[in-house]
């Protein structure tokens, strides 16, 4: 193998830039040609290709998202599509890629794999922390933390004027970052798409509060529980007692942006010099991860259709703290 391509897929994740900067300083020093591809499939697609050195990745560890860029791909969904992207490849002589991204990313990795036998490997970019394989994905700990911040900003506002907040984080599919920062932050109750939490008793679980003497709550809603959104349960609990004064804040994608926190910095350094040494033993058809400190290898289909397991005992360890 004498060259390589890195690119980056799917929404964008903080750490990205570390591990695209690792990838590329991690190539050079095996002797290796490094080249960047812009928008992810659509780039090799488009053939968005360019040369990358040592300077080329200066002064990126510390910003989020991606210099590389993302973007959809409808064209490389459909096989002509990937073979026009498998033409591209051979004719700039890249003998592999590090695809940087999440479950979307993976599966397509796995299915130009699969029709071409084009060695890839993966490393898990995504603030969702859904990806079996790995301890965390990149990203995860920074939207997390931003998550955090917001909340123990809103939980001052929220005492001052003895609200009660809904705060709306991401996470359609999983709710992970909803329930660490609901415990990080002393919230009353997190709502997960996981598990499924009745109005009632939401209702009880605030009613429990006010009667130890609580003058404002926080509930930390992922987007994707099953109760709607977090404006819909607000105006829930305002009907079924209106002695509620309910407020609501929409993190957003605040959380996929801003400085990627040391942890994954670190992480994004340690996948990327990882994934050059994969590509260079031959593995390929898998994503990269860190298990206690250690790397491990997760065949494509695993990482994305395993799932990471929810944290139950995280979940009973809130309930306890929210009296």
């Amino acid at each position: 193998m004498k060259k390589i391509g890195v690119f980056t897929s799917g929404g964008d994740a903080p750490g990205m830039n570390a591990a695209v900067r690792a990838v590329v300083r991690g190539g050079i020093y095996y002797g290796l040609e490094v080249v960047g591809i812009k928008r992810g499939y659509q780039g090799i697609i488009e053939k968005d290709f360019y040369d990358m050195n040592a300077r080329s990745v200066s002064n990126i560890i510390q910003r989020g998202g991606t210099i590389l860029k993302s973007a959809r791909s409808d064209e490389f969904r459909t096989e002509e599509g990937r073979k026009k992207a498998l033409k591209n490849l051979k004719e700039a002589k890249i003998d592999g890629l590090v695809a940087i991204g999440g479950d979307g990313t993976f599966t397509g990795a796995k299915i130009f794999f699969e029709e071409f036998g084009f060695p890839i490997v993966g490393i898990p970019g995504t603030i969702d922390n859904d990806l079996t394989g790995t301890d965390y994905t990149l990203g995860y700990d920074t939207a997390t933390n931003t998550a955090l911040k917001a909340t123990d900003a809103i939980k001052d506002t929220a005492s001052s004027h003895s609200r009660l907040f809904f705060i709306e984080v991401m996470g359609r599919d999983t709710g992970f970052i909803a329930l660490r920062t609901a415990v990080a932050g002393g919230a009353e109750a997190a709502l997960v798409p996981e598990k499924m939490t009745t109005m009632d008793e939401l209702m009880e679980t605030l009613k429990e509060g006010s009667q130890n003497a609580k003058t404002s709550s926080i509930v930390i809603v992922a987007e994707g529980n099953p109760n709607g959104t977090a404006t819909e349960i607000a105006y829930k609990v305002g009907q079924k007692d209106n002695r509620y004064t309910s407020k609501v804040t929409i993190l957003g994608h605040t959380q996929r942006g801003g400085t990627p926190s040391c942890y994954d910095r670190l992480l994004g350094s340690k996948l990327g010099v990882w994934a050059i040494e994969a590509l260079k033993e031959g593995k390929k058809n898998v994503m990269i991860g860190d298990v206690g400190g250690k790397l491990r290898y997760t065949p494509f289909e695993e990482a994305i259709e395993a799932r990471r397991k929810f944290d139950e005992e995280l979940l009973r360890i809130s309930k306890i703290l929210a009296i």
